[in-house]
């Protein structure tokens, strides 16, 4: 009998395959069902596509023996948040044809849409194919979409859009599955060394997230990623990036085993090295990752069981040099800038703020209209940013005054009248399409917020920037776990409070009140807003404030985020 220990079930399916083929094509001709099996749901999102169902009427279709109410979400790789408006306009009619009329502007430079049935799937896919974009590897266990600061304000942000798509296609699953699965691409006969010459047969033990900073902006929150690049900016010239390693925010309730995490800075590569190292940190991680205990299975742990010194250690034995001493580098901010400021050359670009990341047409807001009519006379680009909000980028000066005029007649300069507390938000999708949430985010965190602007309006806050973010569940997609103020799903209308993450993202959250009724919000921070307004220190951040003042301890990292003895 083997003493080997049992590999974790995602393991056995990746393996049986055939490098991401499963029994795909099979599933989407079987018209018995809105949904597919266990194994090609796991083997779909490599393809960029998870099956949900609508759970808001889930248990009434229980109740009359219905199937569930099936349906996918597709997201769309954006490779440092760049689309074209033509992209924009195709992205925009396929949400009208196949999804569910609104387009997901996600925490990580990407689209997501929303309520596509099985019968759509392949069309769908292929059709974003066809805009010279895609959906492969936008989730599953391998790299995903890579991020870079999306305003072009800095001269050295084309080298680093770049990189960051160099690196997405140096790091994309080289299987031919995708292309016979969703293009009709002809089989190609290949070794099992040519098929996935980084990745493997069983590709990485979890997913894995890459973002390049420029600072003192930290809007794609490099310390919640697996890996990150800091670009080093000297004399206006990239010399070269700081690399940061084994961040990552999902955790599960009640184990005290997996916690969130921020990235560790390691060391200083050359721009020509950049490539090099982002694929031997993915080796390394590839072969020494946990792939017996999936909930540990995050590089984040790797390095954590291992430490610091050995990562770095290991990761010079694969790349053939040592990385460089680190160089300095200051971040202020982890947030978006809004309204227009003109770029480095010439152009200009309108920081556009899309509450919950969720472009959609309401009676009193007629966002989704209004981009559909500037992307149609844009002569620039869109970028998506870290935070759920879009970027109107690259208007040349003989089009600004169109543009602007757009902007004007469907008010999209409403951040004017929006506080700095709904500025610096993020929720996560949660209810009702996504299988993992215990309670309510994008939908209830508005509401949240307008409780929350009486409060700082009395007390005088409203222009004071708190970053301030919900996920329904403990997953963290939205980085609650970085953010002045967290809410973490515990179950309907529940949630896990969390205070003292650093402004920039450099520190983690920890949890203050636990299972917390979403109807009590308000009077359990009313104090400490109060507080925080009459007793902080010149220039002192709010989740500075809480730490000091003793409301959570500031946590270093790893477990000690689940120990805290928190003020009355």
């Amino acid at each position: 009998m083997s003493n080997e220990p049992k590999l974790a079930a995602n393991e056995g399916i990746k393996t049986r395959s055939n490098y991401l083929r499963g029994s795909i094509t099979e599933g989407l001709n079987d018209r018995s069902t809105g949904g597919m099996c266990e194994d090609d749901q796991q083997l779909l999102k490599f393809h960029g596509t998870y099956q949900q169902d609508d759970r808001d009427i889930r248990a009434g279709r229980r109740k009359n023996k219905l199937e569930k109410a099936y349906s996918f979400m597709i997201r769309i790789r954006v490779p440092g948040g760049v689309t074209t408006p033509a992209q924009w306009l195709e992205c925009d009619r396929m949400a009208s044809e196949y999804a569910n009329e609104t387009i997901k502007l996600t925490t990580r430079q990407a689209y997501q849409f929303h309520g596509i049935i099985k019968s759509n799937l392949k069309r769908t896919i292929k059709e974003i194919n066809d805009t010279t974009m895609d959906t492969i590897a936008a989730c599953g266990d391998v790299n995903r979409n890579v991020m870079c600061n999306p305003a072009p304000t800095s001269p050295v942000h084309e080298e680093v859009l770049e990189l960051s798509r160099a690196i997405n296609t140096h790091l994309t699953p080289a299987t031919r599955a995708y292309h016979e699965i969703w293009l009709d691409g002809e089989k190609v006969e290949s070794s099992e060394e040519d098929i996935e010459p980084i990745y493997g047969k069983t590709y990485l033990p979890r997913k894995f997230k890459i973002t390049i900073a420029v600072p003192p902006s930290n809007d794609v929150d490099i310390y919640a990623n697996d890996l990150s690049f800091i670009a080093i900016v000297e004399d206006e010239k990239l010399v070269g990036y700081n690399v940061a390693v084994g961040g990552g925010m999902g955790m599960t309730h009640g184990v005290d085993e997996t916690y969130p995490c921020v990235a560790h800075v390691i060391g200083f590569c050359k721009p020509e090295q950049a490539v090099d190292v982002a694929e031997k940190v993915v080796l390394v991680q590839r072969d020494h990752g946990n792939r017996v205990n999936r909930k540990r299975a995050r590089f984040k742990y790797t390095i954590d069981d291992r430490g610091v010194d050995w990562v770095k250690a290991e990761l010079n034995k694969y790349l053939g040099y040592d990385l460089e001493e680190a160089r300095h580098f200051e971040f202020t901010h982890n947030g978006d800038r809004y309204g227009w400021l003109e770029n480095n050359d010439e152009t200009y670009h309108f920081g556009l703020f899309v509450q919950g990341g969720r472009v959609v047409d309401t009676e009193e807001y007629k966002l989704r209209t209004a981009l559909r009519e500037i992307a149609k006379v844009h002569d620039g680009d869109f970028r998506l940013t870290g935070n759920q909000n879009l970027v109107i980028a690259r208007v040349s000066k003989a089009n600004r005054p169109v543009i602007e005029k757009l902007i004007s007649d469907y008010k999209l300069d409403d951040h004017l009248h929006r506080s700095a507390l709904r500025l610096n938000s993020i929720a996560c999708v949660s209810l009702p399409t996504c299988g993992l949430a215990l309670a309510e985010s994008e939908r209830y965190l508005p509401s949240v917020i307008t409780d929350l602007e009486e409060v700082l309006e009395k007390h005088g806050l409203r222009h004071d920037a708190i970053t301030i973010r919900m996920t329904g569940c403990p997953n963290g997609c939205g980085r609650p776990f970085i953010s002045e103020i967290g809410f973490v799903g515990k179950g309907p209308n529940r949630y896990n409070l969390y205070l003292g993450g650093g402004f920039w993202g450099q520190r983690l959250s920890k949890l203050w009140k636990v299972d917390v009724s979403g109807d009590d919000i308000k009077e359990v921070l009313s104090p400490v807003i109060e507080d925080y307004a009459k007793n902080r220190l010149e220039g002192e951040h709010f989740g500075d404030f809480t730490v000091r003042a003793g409301y959570v301890k500031a946590t270093v990292n790893g477990p000690d985020f689940h120990l805290d003895t928190p003020k009355a």
